[in-house]
């Protein structure tokens, strides 16, 4: 049986979560920004500033440039989190697959074999979308399709606003005539060697074998093979199956490659990172830090470790040792994360040695102590000395 997908996406997610609360932004061209600092970066924008050619990851000052008369506006992530989480309550009760994006407007629902409760796939995606615009104020696109590629790509093409359905058996004949950037899961590197070879639309590719392929794309070239056919078999990640991850990130305001200040952003994250796991009561047993550099490229290096980890002087040393292989160009960096995965339960077994317990017994009332102050007086109450070199 063929499956049933259905993907809504709200367009421009934080544009329109801002023009929610305030109502003064309709109709006016709007840039959120991750700072209001001339170093800062678009992190969304309307589709007034998307036609004068302002786009997602562009410098702040270059998007001024090209649309002047645009409302600035700093990123609330907390606010998109919160309405996030709206738009997945009102998906859940039609399909416990339900997967999100990264609080920016996407959901993907898996409601095959569902028609005899609810109604063909088209009506869920109707009730979704009359839900959440009642509920809140949010107008979600949607398309319907066999497989997340094929549903992704139509939504982009009735941008911004439209539903599209996709019948079964017709993924391929949807795809021929359509420009190449459409179809999601290219890397930028593979679309300018397709480019290169002055391929532009989808049946152009598609008359390729996949021997063909291997020449300019080599391991990736089965995957193009079948995507440009609209053959897709990912699963539907629910929430529920989707492995849990802690993810602290720093945007540089002042792009650098002053080690010493990245260590010190290393070590703020290190205890963010730390503090939400602790709260968790869990432990990560994979570090992972990720770089991106002023001319957007990026670096991503990992380490896996036996016993799971929580307290920050661990972490920092771990993931210290991480950046250093991470640490390869000497372009300067706009952007560090640390991503603490592989989350499990602390372990329960008792130390052998009296003088290991001590040792961990008093860092571990240290690090509580810590915690209760920032609880109660705030993040900034309480700083390591390394923090202050920014």
């Amino acid at each position: 049986m063929a499956r049933s997908i259905i993907h809504l996406n709200v367009t421009d997610f934080a544009v329109a979560v801002e023009r929610l609360l305030d109502r003064s932004l309709l109709n006016r061209p709007v840039i959120v920004t991750t700072s209001q600092s001339w170093r800062a970066v678009v992190h969304d924008m309307s589709e007034e500033a998307l036609r004068d050619g302002v786009r997602k990851g562009m410098l702040l000052k270059d998007a001024r440039r090209l649309c002047s008369k645009a409302v600035l506006k700093e990123a609330q992530p907390k606010i998109y989190r919160k309405a996030m989480r709206g738009m997945l309550r009102q998906a859940l009760p039609y399909s416990p697959l339900v997967e999100t994006g990264n609080n920016d407007g996407h959901l993907f629902l898996d409601v095959s074999g569902t028609s005899r409760l609810f109604g063909p796939p088209a009506d869920i995606a109707c009730h979704i979308r009359e839900s959440t615009q009642n509920h809140l104020g949010l107008n979600p696109i949607w398309t319907v399709a066999t497989n997340k590629l094929v549903a992704k790509a139509a939504s982009r093409l009735v941008k911004p606003t439209g539903e599209y359905i996709v019948e079964a058996g017709t993924e391929e004949t949807f795809l021929s005539p359509l420009p190449i950037p459409i179809l999601p899961g290219l890397y930028p590197k593979e679309l300018s060697r397709l480019e290169e070879f002055n391929l532009r639309i989808i049946s152009e590719v598609s008359a390729l074998s996949c021997s063909q392929l291997v020449v300019p794309f080599g391991k990736r070239a089965e995957k193009i093979y079948y995507a440009v056919r609209g053959i897709d078999s990912t699963p539907i990640f629910s929430m529920a199956r989707t492995p849990p991850k802690i993810c602290v990130e720093h945007f540089f305001n002042n792009e650098s490659n002053d080690w010493q200040l990245a260590l010190a952003v290393l070590f703020e994250l290190a205890e963010k990172a730390g503090r939400k796991l602790r709260h968790r009561n869990l432990v990560a047993r994979q570090i992972s830090v990720w770089l991106e550099y002023a001319d957007r490229r990026r670096a991503i290096r990992q380490v896996t470790v036996k016993k799971g980890i929580c307290h920050d002087d661990t972490l920092f040393s771990l993931a210290q040792a991480v950046l250093k292989r991470a640490w390869i160009r000497r372009i300067q960096l706009r952007r560090l994360r640390l991503i603490c995965a592989k989350l499990t339960a602390p372990s329960s077994q008792a130390f052998l040695f009296p003088e290991e317990k001590k040792h961990i017994a008093h860092r571990q009332n240290l690090t509580t102590a810590l915690d209760r102050i920032r609880m109660r007086h705030g993040e900034a109450s309480i700083r390591h000395g390394r923090c202050l070199a920014y």
